[in-house]
C-alpha cells in the first residue's frame, strides 16, 4: 500500500495541477504540441512559429505559464527534493495526457 501524501506534497501537487491545466488549455488553444521534442524550449525562447493558430496574447500567456511552472518546480525541488518533485510532475502530466490525449504532443518522437 502506497504511503498517503503529506499535506505539503498535496499542496504542491494542487499548485502544479492548477498551473499545468492552464498550460494545457493555452497549448490546445494555440495548437502547440508542447510534448514534442524541442517545442518547450522554442516556446520558452519566444518562438511563436510553433503555434498552429496565431494568437499573440494567448502565446504570451502560455509562455508566462511555462516560466511560472519552472520557477515553482525549482522551489518544489528545494522543499520536497528532486525525486518527489519529478514523481509529482510526472503524475500530473499523465493525468493531463489522459484528458488531452495526443493534442499536447508525444515525447521522444
Amino acid at each position: 500500500m502506497a504511503d498517503k501524501p503529506s499535506y505539503r506534497t498535496e499542496r504542491w501537487t494542487k499548485h502544479f495541477e492548477e498551473i499545468d491545466k492552464e498550460i494545457a488549455k493555452y497549448a490546445s488553444l494555440c495548437r502547440v504540441r508542447l510534448l514534442d521534442p524541442g517545442i518547450l524550449e522554442r516556446v520558452l525562447n519566444n518562438d511563436a512559429t510553433v503555434c498552429g493558430k496565431a494568437d499573440p496574447s494567448m502565446f504570451r500567456k502560455l509562455r508566462s505559464l511555462l516560466m511560472m511552472h519552472y520557477s515553482v518546480r525549482e522551489k518544489a525541488v528545494v522543499t520536497l527534493g528532486p525525486q518527489e518533485t519529478l514523481r509529482m510532475v510526472d503524475e500530473i502530466v499523465a493525468r493531463l495526457r489522459e484528458r488531452y490525449g495526443d493534442s499536447l504532443g508525444t515525447p521522444g518522437t
